[in-house]
């Protein structure tokens, strides 16, 4: 069971003074009647290429149904035209996927069968959205309205009165990029499509959804197009359907879609078990679902927009992975074939490379039992597919990015009791991975680079390589890549060592120190080396190569399991404090935190990850950065960066730093918000720093975290009382930067005493985060 449920939200209290933001112009109110979705606002980060989406949906819901405004992900705020509401979308992705069957209601005569043709203009003034429901008015004179369930999406169209109100359903465009598709009008009320598509940054193999969509009332005509032939009266076709009402007396229109990975028989399941229910009574549930899971933190304190921001990511980090299996618990296979879950949900979609920083952790604080779910999923594509995933898409390996995320992602679901009952299952896939590479037949790279990583302690660069399977080739990033397999090498070393695997342990903790290799003596930095071993590229560590998406400069701090070791690479702690002060530019950074953040660390191409010598908040290689200082002595400092970086998120459309990438950043504004981080991602370390509200209380489920909830106090703390002046943990004195998992599953209460003015708190060498062994 739960702990114990708080009840208040206290809209009192202090922050610092740049959370002072504009609201957008779509709405997304809060009201003053305490529901926790009210302070939520779905629009942040879909503009600047955040690409997060306003539309609606349910926790790990399946169908996630929103808006498609021609951005290449699906919804983007700085354009005016909807092409159609479709049922997937894979919030702040960088590539396109999903958006299949996008669905648009028209009036008049169906003459246009492209949806950028036939797309219908709309403003933000009449647009909203909150958590599971979206409305928008058409300059059509339509008002469509969104909402869902995990595996349906239901909307409702109010049409002007006409004898010739219509409903498109596109099977032949969506955001990925076709392979097929065909469409069947069933009855006078029912359509079932099948959409067939691939691609994701690059190419990748083939997947099918399946829908069936039930209208609430009889249609009075419909036909099918192919290509751009319209053929009314036609019940299948290739391309698209219509159906058609007439409104001039009766103007609403409701439809219930079903999704499914497996089959329409899948389709026809989930209809049976989600639908049914009215548009009101579905979009009440919804409602309902996220208020329960935002009840989860209760905060005090801090300006309204930073607790709707905080609120704002909170939700976003909900929303993936997504339910994969139907309602009667089957599920698609990475072999291809159908299997059924059987005592837990099946979820996919895994961006690996960015959750195991950040989000991963959150799911099993806030989560267990789905993040337990989750981690028994990403150990079933091993057992179906014969491999574990880097870049998951449905049942779908797409290989983007590189290193190997899926060993981090997993020992923190270790780290947090998550895998009890199926601990050897999980190591036992964990160690065929670090230790070879998927066979020729099988569409994964895994640690494509290692053969030589295990033979010479390093990843080679090797440039223009070519790409042995779809997506990134580990070849191509080499020097970071060898940061990544270390890091992960380290992780899985403490899983073994706990699973009494003592041999196993002490080679992949050897192995984790070959971050190593890779460091250049002559420059100071890490650097890619070639297949002869030899460091190759420029010797600036800003315009160096074999990094992916940075450079030298933000990587040298990936070392989270041994950062003393790193530290002596670079010449000691007083050489590694000041150049992390010129990494974040420190001296500006205390004149002026926000400016600093947005002109300084920030340059306005979100995807400039290169040629920089700064901290780059605005994507994963650098999150774990500001709590270095946690390491070298200096913990106020990582107070005044952290902080500086929360002020980019804001309460906007703009108001993301960068890619979403399914939860990553949201998940580090939440945890950054509370004062709690994972400094070390795949173990159970949480750096500690003031958080930005009075008071958080975390409701926990005492199955998984025995004290039930725990309520972190900083009283008083701003803009200028920011710094750590003591701890205490459960009332004693805390002189340590960080808790362990272990301690935090006991503890029920943080208390941080902050002041204008940093103290000795956690400057000891003892006080530091511990180095993995």
């Amino acid at each position: 069971m739960r702990g114990t449920r708080r009840t208040g939200l206290c809209l009192a209290g202090v922050m610092a003074a740049s959370a002072l933001i504009a609201a957008p112009a779509a709405r997304s109110a809060e009201r003053t009647d305490g529901h926790l979705t009210d302070l939520v606002n779905p629009f942040i980060g879909s503009q600047n290429e955040g690409n997060t989406f306003p539309g609606a949906a349910v926790p790990f819901g399946m169908v996630q149904l929103s808006p498609d405004t021609g951005h290449s992900t699906g919804y983007d705020y700085t354009q005016n035209r909807i092409r159609g509401f479709s049922l997937v979308h894979l919030s702040g992705v960088g590539c396109r996927i999903g958006g299949d069957l996008p669905v648009l209601p028209t009036t008049g005569d169906v003459t246009q069968t492209d949806y950028a043709q036939y797309a219908a203009a709309f403003s933000h003034e009449d647009e909203e959205a909150s958590p599971g429901y979206y409305r928008v008015g058409l300059a059509s004179g339509i008002r469509a309205e969104l909402t869902a369930t995990a595996r349906t999406g239901v909307q409702r169209y109010t049409f002007p009165a006409t004898d010739k109100a219509n409903v498109l359903l596109n099977a032949a465009q969506a955001l990925h990029k076709p392979v097929s598709s065909a469409v069947e009008i069933l009855d006078d009320r029912t359509v079932r499509t099948e959409v067939t598509g691939h691609g994701f940054c690059r190419d990748t193999g083939p997947y099918t959804v399946y829908t069936i969509t039930r209208f609430s009332r009889p249609f009075t005509a419909y036909g099918t197009w192919d290509g751009r032939t319209v053929t009314p009266g036609a019940r299948t076709g290739p391309g698209g359907a219509y159906v058609r009402f007439d409104t001039t007396r009766d103007r609403t229109v409701e439809a219930t879609t079903a999704l499914s990975y497996v089959d329409s028989g899948g389709a026809a399941t989930n209809l049976r078990a989600e639908g049914g229910r009215s548009f009101g009574a579905v979009r009440r549930r919804a409602r309902e679902a996220w208020e329960h899971r935002l009840d989860d933190v209760r905060v005090q304190g801090g300006t309204p927009a930073r607790r709707r921001t905080f609120y704002s990511s909170l939700y976003r980090s909900y929303l993936a992975p997504s339910i994969g299996s139907d309602a009667d618990g089957r599920y698609f296979g990475w072999d291809r074939r159908t299997h059924r879950a059987r005592g837990f949900t099946y979820y996919q979609n895994w961006s690996l490379w960015d959750t195991y920083r950040t989000q991963a952790q959150l799911l099993a604080l806030l989560a267990p039992r789905e993040a337990r779910d989750m981690a028994r999923s990403v150990v079933a594509i091993d057992e179906d597919g014969g491999w574990l995933p880097k870049w998951g898409y449905g049942p779908v390996e797409t290989n983007i990015m590189s290193g190997d995320p899926v060993t981090p992602f997993l020992t923190t679901a270790y780290q947090s009791g998550l895998l009890k009952g199926f601990e050897e299952r999980a190591y036992r896939a964990l160690r065929k991975n670090a230790d070879g590479v998927p066979p020729a037949e099988n569409p994964g790279v895994g640690r494509e680079a290692n053969a030589e990583y295990l033979a010479h302690g390093f990843a080679p660069y090797i440039k223009g390589r070519p790409y042995a399977k779809a997506g990134d080739s580990d070849y191509h990033h080499g020097a970071s890549v060898t940061l990544e397999y270390a890091l992960a090498d380290a992780m899985l070393a403490q899983m073994a060592r706990g699973l009494g695997h003592q041999e196993d342990a002490d080679r992949y903790a050897a192995r984790s120190r070959n971050y190593r290799n890779v460091f250049d003596p002559a420059i100071g930095f890490f650097r890619a080396r070639d297949a002869s071993g030899a460091f190759t590229g420029p010797a600036d560590p800003a315009r160096g190569i074999g990094f992916h998406e940075g450079t030298a400069w933000q990587y040298q701090w990936l070392v989270p399991q041994d950062v003393p070791g790193m530290v002596r690479l670079i010449g000691g702690t007083r050489a590694a404090n000041e150049r992390l002060d010129t990494f974040f530019a420190y001296g500006p950074l205390l004149a002026d935190p926000e400016k600093t953040a947005r002109e300084v660390w920030v340059h306005g191409d979100p995807y400039g990850y290169y040629n920089a010598a700064t901290y780059n908040p605005m994507n994963e290689p650098d999150l774990i950065a500001p709590y270095t200082y946690l390491s070298t002595g200096q913990p106020w400092k990582t107070t005044d960066v952290v902080h500086a970086a929360l002020t980019l998120f804001t309460d906007s459309p703009a108001g993301m730093t960068g890619n979403d990438d399914l939860g990553t950043m949201s998940a580090w504004d939440v945890l950054s918000s509370i004062g709690l981080f994972p400094v070390q991602p795949g173990y159970g370390t949480w750096g500690l720093t003031t958080p930005v509200f009075d008071r958080v209380e975390l409701d926990l489920d005492r199955r998984y975290w025995p004290s039930g909830g725990l309520t972190v106090r900083a009283p008083g703390t701003s803009a200028t009382d920011r710094y750590v002046q003591e701890v205490r943990a459960d009332g004693a004195p805390h002189a340590r930067t960080y808790l362990t998992t272990g301690a935090l599953r006991s503890l029920r209460s943080l208390a941080f005493t902050v002041g204008p003015r940093p103290s000795e708190w956690g400057t000891s060498p003892e006080a530091a985060p511990p180095v993995l062994k």
